[in-house]
């Protein structure tokens, strides 16, 4: 039996989906009642809380694998760990825990959380895989498609810095992978990257291209974004963190492409040109 946690944010519902489609016995968790009525057909729904060891327990029983996600937030070491100590207590033989690239060699931001569950994860005693993976392209869309739409550009303070994009669904159909045959992808610590790096300029002409309408980036200065994000309404701590990842790209990290992905998904990725292009009206002009 495998579980799925965080099924209703953005990768818990994406990992969700392959593994309904394989076939393989599973529930998913989530937090409220409400959240579970949306549970797709065919799958079991269990209702738990990060913070509640002993509901993680009752969720965890019966169940062989995990795959363990939570929103990045302050206390995602906590109620990651909360998962690995009730998994232990019920006999879970195997994590897949999705992490984040640069929990290996950057001690910052979110990578720094994902390593301190990384590390526990590792002493559990139980089964693991990791998968740490880049920047999804889907993020494209949620954070720089408005200002695409309302006025013909995105900003940050990224320089020249690239980036080696990865579709939300390659990596969901990677995990499920583990999470179905577990004991071939023991042990293992996948960094994933898309298929090609691209510094911002180069994303804007790709986007250009893909929409048909004139899209620039503007380079800007880390408090000037800082000062924009705070004004959005983002808390401080995230917008620390965002821009504390920011600059492990502008670091000269983030842009490798490497063979990892394909060789674990056993096709070729999806490129950045063929998400642009399936995704073109989220960057056009709203009616």
């Amino acid at each position: 039996m495998i579980l799925i946690t965080g099924a209703s944010g953005n990768t818990g519902r994406a990992v969700l989906d392959e593994v309904r489609r394989s076939g393989a016995a599973h529930r998913a968790m989530y937090r409220s009642e409400d959240d579970a009525k949306r549970a797709p057909a065919g799958t079991h729904a269990v209702i738990a809380d990060f913070a509640d060891k002993e509901s993680l327990r009752k969720a965890l029983d019966g169940v062989d694998v995990v795959f363990l996600v939570c929103s990045p937030i302050p206390q995602l070491v906590e109620f990651e760990s909360n998962v690995i100590d009730a998994s232990r207590d019920t006999g879970v033989k195997h994590i897949v825990l999705n992490s984040a690239l640069g929990a290996g060699d950057y001690p910052k931001s979110f990578p720094s959380w994902h390593r301190a569950v990384e590390d526990k994860l590792r002493t559990s005693g139980i089964g693991y895989t990791i998968f740490r993976p880049n920047s999804f392209m889907q993020n494209i869309v949620a954070f720089d498609a408005p200002s695409i739409r309302q006025q013909g550009a995105f900003y940050a303070a990224m320089d020249d810095a690239r980036i080696s994009y990865i579709d939300l669904r390659d990596i969901s159909a990677a995990v499920a992978k583990a999470l179905i045959s577990p004991k071939d992808h023991s042990g293992q610590v996948y960094e994933l990257n898309g298929p090609q790096a691209v510094t911002q300029s180069e994303l804007a002409a790709k986007i250009s291209q893909a929409c048909g309408r004139p899209v620039k980036f503007v380079d800007i200065p880390e408090e000037a974004q800082r000062k924009a994000m705070l004004e959005q309404g983002m808390p401080e701590w995230q917008v620390d963190a965002l821009l504390g990842l920011q600059r492990y790209y502008t670091g000269g990290q983030g842009g490798e492409v490497t063979n990892v992905l394909p060789s674990v998904l056993g096709r070729p990725p999806i490129t950045l040109d063929q998400f642009l292009a399936e995704f073109k009206d989220s960057f056009r002009t709203a009616a």
